[in-house]
């Protein structure tokens, strides 16, 4: 049996040893558990022949640039390309024994009858991968559950591992994983102060949200489960929807400007009185040139108007001069709160690839004030990038709601 050896932080140490059913992995963004989980698959299907990997997402296409994308880079990083080859459409990984790695979805009856279905003409499947698990339904899990049956060979096992950032406490995972003592069950934790691969930028950016949000830094840099209350929007809805623009009474585009924090930028569609998130680019750290580039694989994007942070008058001209149809936002007294108020007057339906957009929202909640255990009127200046976007790109609908749409495509 062929030995591979990995850099990795030790508080994954009793993940690597786990033979148990399940394996559920709560922690802090940054805890680095989804990079620790891609290594431990490669290390895994080298070493291990007749095992075979399912990874899914609640959408299927998020898992190119999730789990997909860690499993690809795990292989690069450990140095043991020459033993698996990768395939991108269908995203599939092959390992030299014969072992393989899937990927699928369950976000609609479809999907999950492709999951009943799976076979392997090289033997069992024997691991699944839920990242983002706070995504999935019970009966979601369920279905996934009994696609681990039958009898194996001695040295195999059946395994699945849930990998995600606690969200409110009221969720199944925590009733059916860490509520309760059992055999089949490892309950792990980590934050980002067990990952020694985090950078200093990262861990200033969390001690900021510390200052700022002690609330969210409980869930979010900690990895606690999270207080339901405090949200500052509760009517959005997650599933598939029409990326079609001619669907939709009116589009537009909403960018807010970062680098330090995210630079986020939704693509937005209006109809019946509902706005809808349908695209995201979601991205630290890059120029505006960087990213620029990344829209060059949506050419519909430049006959769209995108309303950007008007505090930042350079960089709208730099994406008119890019032929985009930028334009700044317009702000006044209080205005945070007004745009929070018409989002609240209609149903927001996002779409399962804007993941991001879907994390922020979750977690957006007003201030509290702990010494008078009051939520206060003002949001939470913190991880709310996608929320500033589809706020700026909202203005033409605020502008024009209650009388006929003008649309701006």
């Amino acid at each position: 049996m062929a030995t591979v050896t990995v850099n990795s932080n030790r508080v994954f140490a009793p993940v690597h040893q786990a033979k148990h059913r399940y394996v559920a992995m709560k922690g802090s963004a940054g805890s680095g558990k989804s990079v620790d989980t891609a290594q431990q698959y490669v290390v895994r299907l080298l070493t291990q022949p007749g095992r075979n990997l399912l990874c899914v997402r609640k959408s299927e296409v998020t898992n190119r640039d999730s789990t997909f994308a860690e499993l690809a880079g795990a292989i690069s990083r450990i140095g043991v390309s020459s033993s698996f080859s990768i395939n991108i459409s269908p995203l599939e990984i092959r390992c030299v024994n014969g072992n393989k790695i899937i990927f699928r979805g369950m976000n609609d009856a479809k999907q999950r009858e492709k999951i009943k279905s799976i076979t392997f003409a090289e033997g069992d499947l024997t691991d699944i991968w839920m990242e983002e698990a706070t995504e999935f339904t019970q009966a979601d899990f369920e279905i996934l559950d009994d696609r681990l049956r039958g009898k194996l060979s001695p040295e195999l096992f059946y395994q699945i591992k849930l990998t995600f950032n606690p969200v409110a406490a009221t969720h199944w995972i925590k009733g059916a994983f860490f509520d309760i003592d059992s055999e089949d069950v490892l309950a792990h934790h980590s934050t980002y102060l067990d990952n020694r691969f985090i950078d200093a930028a990262y861990h200033k950016r969390m001690e900021r949200r510390k200052q700022l949000d002690p609330e969210g830094y409980k869930v979010y840099g900690l990895g606690e489960w999270g207080e339901v209350g405090g949200q500052v929007l509760t009517n959005y809805h997650i599933g598939d929807y029409s990326t079609d623009v001619s669907m939709y009474d009116s589009v537009s585009l909403g960018q807010d400007f970062g680098f330090n924090h995210a630079n986020a930028i939704l693509l937005l569609g209006f109809k019946d009185d509902n706005v809808y998130v349908l695209d995201e680019i979601y991205k630290y750290e890059l120029d505006t040139t960087e990213i620029i580039q990344l829209t060059k694989d949506k050419p519909d994007w430049r006959h769209i108007i995108m309303y950007c942070d008007c505090a930042e008058p350079d960089r709208i001209k730099e994406w008119q001069k890019a032929g985009y149809r930028a334009k700044p936002v317009k702000k006044g007294v209080n205005s945070e709160n007004q745009h929070i108020d018409w989002l609240k007057g209609r149903k927001i339906f996002i779409d399962t690839r804007c993941t991001n957009t879907i994390k922020e929202i979750q977690q957006w909640k007003w201030q509290y004030d702990e010494r008078r255990s009051v939520w206060l009127d003002k949001p939470v200046n913190f991880m709310d990038d996608a929320m500033a976007a589809l706020r700026y790109g909202t203005q033409p609908w605020r502008k024009h709601s209650g009388g006929r749409m003008i649309n701006v495509k």
